[in-house]
């Protein structure tokens, strides 16, 4: 600890910094032993006190003892009030918080685990509904006091900090409730999709050493894991029915974490390969929630309509967690049918909406949709998954008002990139934004390993403060960041002369036909400027005897659409090399789709091989 005092005549202010606890303490009495006892003031400055003990606090009562009414104490942190708080002392002494623009106070929220920040937001807007869906809706208060009842019940189960608990179910009141639970016990949340089947479920659980299962859907086919104990937070468990139960509980789980233990593991898509346990802190997710939200600049006016699954990323962080720690209130529709969609945005006028391209694209076509339903959107992210910039144009076009933002994240670090509020159309279209100030961000020559110039593209580097702590026991050859701390994303891009992130690609989707390297993504974005017939496209790879790999196009077709292939061939040769055009079409009803909402990559190149193998096998 540090004491460093200015003076003005008999005015003394005292700026204290470090840990004032059982070691420092005497070192505090030593120093407030300097002030003479005539004084007209003495203030004590806690900005930078991140903690303060039973012994630090009885060094305080002792200075007031001395000069009663001259002394002060300002900018006490959110953090260190609480054990003002706690101990009663916010009653004893003149403690004063300390006072933010709100940009700071975001800021400090980096160093808030998850059951601080609810303490906070309990604190300053207890009674605020923040919460809402199809069954009921919660203040901070009821969410404090709901889920310190479930944090009793899984403590039951043998729950406790360190534990490895699944939370399985669909986006819900109950969902935030548990995971805020768990957040309260300091066990980790494995946050798992509702849609596995029963061995993927095992095997899922096996990766991350899960033990227990917190249930949210009426899922038995799925629970029937020897060995594992499960509890239900099914939608329609009525928690507010127990909050009688909140104070002969509410001194209990009082223990406090670091803002950089571990908090979640989230999973890799596992669209290629085995899927791995994104082991995150709470430090990384506030970091990249703080810095989402100031991107967008959601405020406590704003409404989210949250569709994103929360077990991935890009809904805990960029939806959920964005919103709520700038006190905005957020709504998750009964179901994720664009009729319910629409029905909740127009009802609730909703401000906030992140989704992937293939949801938007539905909710555009849905025979209902018109633009006034959606008229109250002011800002959507489109992220999980590359949408071309004739569908932007298309989102564009139907919602007006709706200012869209292209998002470039990864669930072992999102964000990385995201758009601003006043950026050009070109950077909308054809970028992903500039990268956020909280990490760094290369791109590296895959041939030889040297960084790249400005637009020449390579694999996406990066690392910062919301980079994950690593893959949750996976082999150390096995982890993407690298000896000088780089995660190797397997993403292809370049920056920009202004700065801006450009996607190319993934680095393994890359098609390489007789030698030449083909990007998908530049195959796709020609093909959806025939946007009067093609609804949706993902371009792969598919095996070829002679050039290696060929070039293939699954599509779906807009509604009364024809598939003419003489036509769309003609098309393309417009915009494409004679080589880049895929050498097969195959027309989908809809295209396979992960958890996340990401194209199955793995089992839609699977069906196409089989389907043009079969096709040349004369088959049907």
């Amino acid at each position: 600890m540090q004491f460093q005092v200015q003076q003005d005549n008999k005015n003394f202010l005292a700026k204290l910094s470090g840990r004032i606890d059982t070691a420092s303490s005497p070192e505090l009495r030593l120093n407030a032993a300097k002030i003479p006892d005539d004084a007209d003031a003495l203030i004590f400055d806690l900005k930078d006190v991140p903690y303060i003990s039973s012994s630090g606090l009885r060094e305080l009562l002792i200075c007031a003892k001395r000069f009663k009414d001259k002394f002060k104490i300002i900018n006490v942190t959110q953090e260190v009030f609480d054990i003002f708080e706690t101990t009663g002392f916010d009653q004893i002494l003149n403690v004063e918080l300390i006072k933010h623009d709100s940009e700071s106070k975001l800021d400090e929220l980096i160093h808030f685990n998850f059951k601080k920040f609810l303490a906070k937001s309990v604190y300053e807007s207890g009674y605020r509904k923040i919460l809402f869906d199809a069954i009921d809706s919660y203040t901070w208060q009821e969410i404090e006091q709901c889920s310190h009842v479930i944090a009793d019940d899984l403590s039951k189960l043998g729950i406790h900090k360190g534990s490895h608990v699944g939370i399985l179910g669909a986006n819900s009141a109950n969902w935030v409730l548990t995971f805020f639970a768990l957040q309260k016990l300091g066990a980790i949340a494995v946050l798992l999709n509702f849609n596995l089947n029963a061995s993927e479920l095992s095997m899922f659980m096996k990766i991350s050493d899960t033990d227990y299962l917190c249930i949210g859907e009426a899922v038995e086919k799925n629970i029937a894991l020897e060995g594992v104990k499960t509890y239900s937070f099914a939608k329609d468990i009525n928690y507010k029915s127990r909050i009688g139960e909140y104070d002969a509980i509410k001194d209990k789980y009082q223990h406090d974490f670091e803002a950089d233990d571990p908090a979640v593991v989230i999973f890799t898509s596992g669209s290629s390969g085995r899927p791995k346990g994104v082991l995150l802190s709470y430090f990384n997710l506030m970091n990249a929630s703080v810095e989402n939200t100031k991107r967008m600049n959601i405020t406590e006016s704003d409404r989210s309509c949250i569709i994103a699954p929360l077990f991935h990323i890009f809904g805990l962080v960029a939806n959920l967690l964005s919103s709520l720690i700038v006190n905005s209130s957020v709504y998750f529709p009964e179901n994720i049918r664009t009729d319910t969609i629409l029905e909740l945005i127009s009802k609730h006028q909703c401000t906030i909406f992140h989704s992937v391209p293939a949801m938007l694209i539905a909710l555009v076509n849905n025979k209902n949709f018109t633009p006034d339903k959606a008229a109250s959107l002011r800002r959507t992210i489109i992220s999980a998954a590359a949408a071309t910039p004739a569908q932007i144009e298309m989102f564009q076009k139907n919602m007006p008002a709706n200012h869209f933002m292209s998002a470039y994240g990864l669930s072992e670090m999102a964000p990385v990139s995201l758009t601003k509020a006043d950026d050009s159309q070109d950077h909308i279209l054809h970028t992903v934004g500039l990268p956020f100030g909280i990490l760094e961000i290369k791109i590296r020559n895959i041939e030889t390993n040297q960084d790249c110039d400005i637009n020449q593209q390579g694999e996406i580097l990066v690392q910062g403060s919301n980079l994950m702590l690593g893959y949750y026991k996976v082999p150390i050859d096995d982890q993407s960041i690298d000896a000088e701390g780089w995660l190797h994303t397997g993403d292809l891009g370049m920056i920009d002369a202004d700065g801006y992130l450009r996607l190319s690609g993934r680095l393994k989707e890359l098609i390489i036909r007789g030698g030449e390297n083909i990007t998908p993504i530049e195959v796709e974005n020609a093909i959806t400027l025939l946007s009067d017939i093609i609804s949706e496209v993902k371009v792969v790879g598919v095996p070829s005897e002679f050039f290696g790999e060929e070039v293939c196009a699954c599509i779906t077709l807009k509604d009364g659409a024809k598939f003419d292939e003489k036509f769309i061939r003609s098309e393309l040769a417009k915009h494409l090399s004679k080589f880049k055009i895929p050498s097969y079409f195959i027309v989908y009803n809809k295209l396979p789709v992960l958890g996340s909402g990401k194209i199955d990559l793995k089992g839609l190149k699977a069906d196409a091989a089989n389907k043009i193998k079969l096709l040349k096998s004369g088959g049907k």
